[in-house]
């Protein structure tokens, strides 16, 4: 089992895409695997016969053998070496499918004509995760799709294009009950309590995943917070100056890419917040990777700009409108979300003024980044209305001390006080 994230410690076989037995040859898929920020299908990067040693449902820590390829002899070699299948991103889902029990009904019951297609042709369908998940949902036969994705594979927009087309006779119920799924909802009452009709739902591996870090970082990391204003007026007048002059195919950099910028020269200033505290010490890492907080379907997902203090103000708010849309679109895979140093968390679109973001383990410090709004501020001795935008530095105490997430801070509001520093 691969480690595919930096928080990833185990993960789960979702779909063998081989039976035990097949010969396999160099860059066939092989296997679907969820983790804890997406689900991904591999390929092989060797060629020989397949022995599957972890079935489908089964959730395994990191490095633990789930399957081998030896050579094509009809039967396993005897002293076979078993290695982890740490196969090339083929895609990613941002949405968690079912457990692989569930899914594994979904595909026997509710796609009984699809699998004897299959079976017969001696071919799979070439699809992406999602897409057969959301199949085995809806009961679509993924064999009378024609697939818009690279090579002729089926992508998600072709199963929701397809839901107008008459429905599979959805399957009978099983006699056992089922495990709880991702979504799956129980009803009960409430009476006692007068709060009527209680509705359970369960979560995601990801939600799983996402609470458990939250709260093991709210209880082992002793964090503060320092909060300042930043007058944001030159900023927003020269994006407004940027966007009338800009040509149509140019991405305009947007407060966010400007808070990412000034984030990452500050941290280059500032060596000791680009670290952590591991094991009892220190680690301080060469390169600025700021993490942007991104919020996808039914989850958040914290993908990468790699290198942010080298990069030009134009680059990274190219970098992280394409982050963004692989997040929406699911197509984000993991090299993309790990690697972090330092994170930026902006709710400001939504109009929230501030609020204190939790750290990332084992990220020094977390940065959420306000609305930016017309207020009376004192400008030059006269009160006069300006652009102002609250940010809000949340600091791990082991690492960052007052005086040194103060000195952050301030330089993060000077730089963008100063926007044509931003520039270069």
């Amino acid at each position: 089992m691969p480690r595919l994230s930096d928080s990833m410690e185990e993960g789960t076989i979702v779909r063998w895409l081989k039976r035990d037995g097949d010969e396999v040859a160099r860059g066939e898929e092989l296997v679907e695997i969820e983790t804890d920020k997406a689900t991904m299908a591999y390929e092989s990067d060797t060629a020989g016969t397949l022995r599957i040693s972890a079935q489908e449902g089964i959730t395994l820590p990191v490095g633990a053998t789930i399957a081998t390829i030896g050579e094509s002899s009809g039967s396993e070699p005897a002293g076979a070496t078993e290695a982890p299948l740490e196969l090339p991103v083929v895609a990613a889902a941002v949405e968690p499918p079912a457990p692989a029990p569930a899914l594994a009904a979904t595909a026997t019951e509710a796609e009984p004509a699809a699998t004897t297609g299959a079976a017969a042709s001696g071919e799979r369908v070439r699809a992406s995760p999602i897409a057969r998940r959301i199949a085995g949902e809806r009961g679509v036969d993924l064999h009378a799709l024609a697939g818009s994705g690279p090579g002729g594979r089926i992508v998600k927009a072709d199963v929701e294009a397809a839901e107008a087309a008459p429905a599979t006779t959805p399957a009978e119920p099983a006699t056992t009950p089922a495990e709880p799924q991702p979504g799956s909802v129980s009803v009960s009452g409430d009476a006692e309590s007068g709060r009527g009709t209680v509705t359970s739902s369960e979560p995601s591996r990801t939600q799983t995943v996402i609470a458990r870090r939250m709260a093991e970082s709210r209880a082992t990391v002793p964090s503060f917070t320092l909060q300042i204003a930043v007058d944001m007026t030159t900023a927003t007048t020269l994006r407004a100056e940027l966007k009338v002059g800009a040509a149509p195919a140019t991405t305009v950099p947007t407060i966010n890419d400007m808070v990412v910028k000034a984030s990452a020269l500050a941290l280059r200033e500032q060596p000791q917040a680009n670290g952590s505290w591991r094991d009892g010490h220190f680690e301080h890492y060469s390169r600025v990777n700021i993490g942007v907080a991104v919020a996808g379907p039914g989850t958040l997902v914290v993908p990468t700009v790699f290198d942010a203090d080298t990069l030009t103000l134009a680059e990274i708010a190219a970098k992280t409108g394409e982050l963004a849309e692989r997040v929406r679109s699911g197509t984000i895979t993991p090299p993309q979300i790990s690697g972090g140093t330092f994170t930026v968390s902006n709710l400001g679109m939504f109009g929230v003024r501030s609020f204190e973001a939790v750290i990332n383990p084992p990220q020094a410090a977390i940065l959420a980044v306000g609305a930016v709004e017309q207020r009376p501020a004192v400008h030059d001795g006269q009160i006069e209305p300006r652009m102002l935008m609250e940010l809000t530095l949340a600091c791990d105490h082991r690492i960052l001390y007052g005086a040194d997430g103060a000195q952050l801070l301030a330089r993060i509001k000077a730089l963008l006080e100063a926007p044509l520093s931003l520039a270069s």
